[in-house]
C-alpha cells in the first residue's frame, strides 16, 4: 500500500462536521416524527405529569433575591 492510499483512507473514516450536522439533523427528524405518534404523546403526557409535580416546592430564598437584583440591568 502506497502512502497515498494510506491518507485517502485516513481521510474517509476522519469524522467531519459535516457528517455530525447531518447525523444531528435525522435524529431530531425521528425524535419530531416519533413524538407525533400516540405512543409519543403518551409518553410525553407522562414525562410533563412528572415534571410537574416536582417543581412546585420550590421557594425564592433572601439569597436569591439579591442575586436577582444585581444581576438586573
Amino acid at each position: 500500500m502506497s502512502t497515498k492510499s494510506k491518507v485517502a483512507v485516513s481521510e474517509e473514516n476522519k469524522p467531519s462536521r459535516r457528517k455530525f450536522f447531518i447525523g444531528a439533523g435525522a435524529t431530531v427528524g425521528a425524535v419530531a416524527l416519533a413524538s407525533q405518534t400516540p405512543v409519543g404523546k403518551a409518553v410525553i403526557q407522562e414525562i410533563g405529569s412528572t415534571v410537574k409535580g416536582k417543581g412546585d416546592d420550590k421557594t425564592m430564598t433572601a439569597h436569591m433575591r439579591k442575586y436577582y437584583e444585581t444581576t438586573m440591568l
